[in-house]
Protein backbone atom coordinates (compact mmCIF):
# COMPACT_ATOMS: atom_id res chain seq x y z
CA UNK A 1 0.00 0.00 0.00
CA UNK A 2 1.46 3.37 -0.94
CA UNK A 3 1.75 6.37 1.37
CA UNK A 4 -1.17 8.20 -0.22
CA UNK A 5 -3.50 5.26 0.39
CA UNK A 6 -2.33 5.00 4.01
CA UNK A 7 -3.05 8.70 4.58
CA UNK A 8 -6.50 8.39 3.05
CA UNK A 9 -7.37 5.28 5.05
CA UNK A 10 -6.15 6.85 8.31
CA UNK A 11 -8.21 9.98 7.70
CA UNK A 12 -11.29 7.94 6.84
CA UNK A 13 -10.86 5.83 9.98
CA UNK A 14 -9.98 8.66 12.38
CA UNK A 15 -12.52 11.16 11.10
CA UNK A 16 -15.35 8.83 10.05
CA UNK A 17 -15.27 10.10 6.49
CA UNK A 18 -17.23 8.05 3.98
CA UNK A 19 -15.82 8.11 0.45
CA UNK A 20 -16.51 6.17 -2.73
CA UNK A 21 -14.18 3.35 -3.76
CA UNK A 22 -12.13 5.76 -5.86
CA UNK A 23 -11.54 9.30 -4.75
CA UNK A 24 -9.18 12.18 -5.29
CA UNK A 25 -7.14 14.13 -2.79
CA UNK A 26 -9.49 17.08 -3.32
CA UNK A 27 -12.50 14.91 -2.42
CA UNK A 28 -10.95 13.68 0.80
CA UNK A 29 -9.93 17.24 1.74
CA UNK A 30 -13.47 18.45 1.06
CA UNK A 31 -14.99 15.69 3.22
CA UNK A 32 -12.47 16.41 5.98
CA UNK A 33 -13.20 20.15 5.80
CA UNK A 34 -16.92 19.45 6.27
CA UNK A 35 -16.20 17.31 9.35
CA UNK A 36 -13.94 20.03 10.76
CA UNK A 37 -16.59 22.72 10.25
CA UNK A 38 -19.17 20.63 12.12
CA UNK A 39 -16.75 19.82 14.94
CA UNK A 40 -15.72 23.46 15.39
CA UNK A 41 -19.34 24.56 15.46
CA UNK A 42 -20.59 21.88 17.86
CA UNK A 43 -17.58 21.40 20.13
CA UNK A 44 -14.69 23.84 19.77
CA UNK A 45 -13.01 22.40 22.88
CA UNK A 46 -12.96 18.92 21.37
CA UNK A 47 -11.61 20.38 18.13
CA UNK A 48 -8.67 22.06 19.88
CA UNK A 49 -7.94 18.94 21.92
CA UNK A 50 -7.85 16.95 18.71
CA UNK A 51 -5.49 19.46 17.09
CA UNK A 52 -3.21 19.15 20.11
CA UNK A 53 -3.31 15.36 19.91
CA UNK A 54 -2.51 15.48 16.20
CA UNK A 55 0.38 17.84 16.96
CA UNK A 56 -0.90 20.62 14.70
CA UNK A 57 1.05 23.74 15.73
CA UNK A 58 -1.05 26.48 17.30
CA UNK A 59 0.73 29.05 15.16
CA UNK A 60 -0.50 27.35 11.99
CA UNK A 61 -4.03 27.14 13.37
CA UNK A 62 -3.95 30.82 14.23
CA UNK A 63 -3.08 31.69 10.64
CA UNK A 64 -5.80 29.38 9.30
CA UNK A 65 -8.70 30.54 11.49
CA UNK A 66 -9.12 34.07 10.05
CA UNK A 67 -9.02 32.64 6.53
CA UNK A 68 -12.34 32.72 4.67
CA UNK A 69 -11.92 29.02 3.94
CA UNK A 70 -10.53 28.05 7.35
CA UNK A 71 -11.96 24.52 7.38
CA UNK A 72 -10.24 23.67 4.08
CA UNK A 73 -6.99 25.21 5.28
CA UNK A 74 -7.15 23.17 8.51
CA UNK A 75 -8.04 20.04 6.51
CA UNK A 76 -4.85 20.56 4.51
CA UNK A 77 -2.84 20.94 7.75
CA UNK A 78 -4.29 17.68 9.08
CA UNK A 79 -3.74 15.89 5.78
CA UNK A 80 -0.11 17.01 5.61
CA UNK A 81 0.50 16.08 9.26
CA UNK A 82 -0.90 12.61 8.67
CA UNK A 83 1.37 12.27 5.65
CA UNK A 84 4.39 13.30 7.75
CA UNK A 85 3.53 10.73 10.43
CA UNK A 86 3.24 7.89 7.93
CA UNK A 87 6.46 8.84 6.14
CA UNK A 88 8.25 9.05 9.48
CA UNK A 89 6.99 5.61 10.52
CA UNK A 90 8.18 4.16 7.24
CA UNK A 91 11.57 5.81 7.56
CA UNK A 92 12.21 4.70 11.12
CA UNK A 93 10.51 1.33 11.02
CA UNK A 94 12.80 -1.28 12.44
CA UNK A 95 13.03 -4.38 10.37
CA UNK A 96 13.68 -7.38 12.60
CA UNK A 97 15.66 -9.07 9.86
CA UNK A 98 18.21 -6.25 9.94
CA UNK A 99 18.99 -6.71 13.62
CA UNK A 100 22.24 -8.45 14.32
CA UNK A 101 22.08 -11.40 16.70
CA UNK A 102 24.97 -9.87 18.64
CA UNK A 103 22.84 -6.90 19.64
CA UNK A 104 20.66 -9.06 21.88
CA UNK A 105 21.64 -7.85 25.35
CA UNK A 106 19.61 -10.29 27.40
CA UNK A 107 21.67 -11.95 30.12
Amino acid sequence: MDTQQQVNEALQRDWGIQLPATYTEAEILQALALRIAVLVEKSPEAFFQLMYRLDIPESKLNTAVPDADAAMHIARLIYNRQLQKIESRQKYRRDDTDQDADTDLRW
